[in-house]
């Protein structure tokens, strides 16, 4: 199968497709043809050698495809089934990929948007089960127009929680639609929030890590109210919480998100899509930063 590959850290340059075996589902795991591929700000880190050390390294966290193989035990797929998920494996972007957790893609959705959900769902509501987040609840997103954050709004306020979102001008409108209370990033951060709730909020999530860690501890009332998933230094000098998942990841997300984009009340944005074969031009876009929603990989 072809699959994408680098044998050595650096740019965009160094990412090559290769010809690698197919892989075999494990016990409880199934193979998909995959049709779409997520791409994500750690593959570029990886890439980089910022995360991991060994090479080669192959890629990708999050597909949608086609069931073809079904692993030992497996009861809740057949062959020919729609589904998205997690490769473990980090292999994702390929022609195929075995998932280790997954479902059903909803029917509304094409492969696409379906290879968009799992990294941004799982990573927000493990976020907001850290914080506790709940009905009434008042939220803090500092990042709320990026996939994360976004979903982060969406599930929040599907919890029945008030959400209070930051983002650049040009994103208000955006998140208005999500359910949030737009305020801008930046200096005076403090007091755009206050203006909208007067005794700040019970709880924030920091998924922009831009340097604000202080403030949102203000907001919240101390630092046990706090998660980040983006600074980690930060969280360390200032007590907040950091959060990527070594502690258990939140894959129940999967099987719950269906019934929310079916009601019409959970949608993330496909920003740009690129064949498999234009990975470099696909990370380049993404370390630019101007491509708004989800960075996705069209396989097959």
């Amino acid at each position: 199968m072809k699959a994408v590959r680098f044998d050595r850290f650096g740019g965009p340059e160094v990412l090559e497709i290769v010809e690698l075996p197919d892989p075999r589902p494990g016990p409880g795991q199934v193979r998909i043809a995959v049709r779409a591929a997520g791409v994500n700000p750690s593959d570029w880190k990886k890439r980089r050698g910022l995360l991991d050390e060994e090479l080669p390294q192959t890629l990708g966290h999050e597909a949608a495809g086609v069931v073809d193989a079904l692993g030992e035990g497996v009861t809740d797929a057949a062959v020919g089934d729609r589904v998205f998920g997690f490769s473990v494996e980090g292999a994702a972007q390929a022609e195929l990929a075995v998932l280790s957790h997954y479902a059903p893609i909803p029917p509304s959705l094409d492969f696409p948007a379906a290879a968009a959900l799992p990294a941004a769902v799982e990573t927000a509501t493990r976020s907001l089960d850290t914080l506790g987040v709940r009905a009434g609840s008042r939220l803090l997103v500092n990042g709320a127009s990026g996939s994360v954050g976004a979903a982060a709004v969406q599930l929040a306020v599907a919890r029945g929680a008030r959400v209070i979102g930051t983002a650049g001008a040009a994103n208000h409108a955006y998140l208005r639609s999500l359910g949030a209370e737009p305020v801008a990033y930046g200096a005076g951060l403090v007091e755009r929030v206050r203006a909208l709730a007067p005794d700040g909020v019970d709880l924030a999530l920091d998924v922009a890590g831009s340097g604000v860690l202080p403030e949102l501890v203000g907001l919240a009332g101390g630092p046990e109210h706090v998660v980040t998933i983006a600074d980690f230094a930060g969280a360390r000098e200032h007590g907040v919480r950091f959060s990527r998942g070594d502690d258990g990841r939140a894959v129940h997300a999967l099987a719950g998100i269906g019934a929310l984009v079916e009601a019409g009340r959970f949608a993330l944005p496909v920003g740009r899509t690129f064949p498999l074969a234009d990975i470099a031009q696909a990370h380049r876009a993404g370390e630019d930063g101007q491509v708004r929603g989800k960075l996705v990989l069209l396989v097959g």
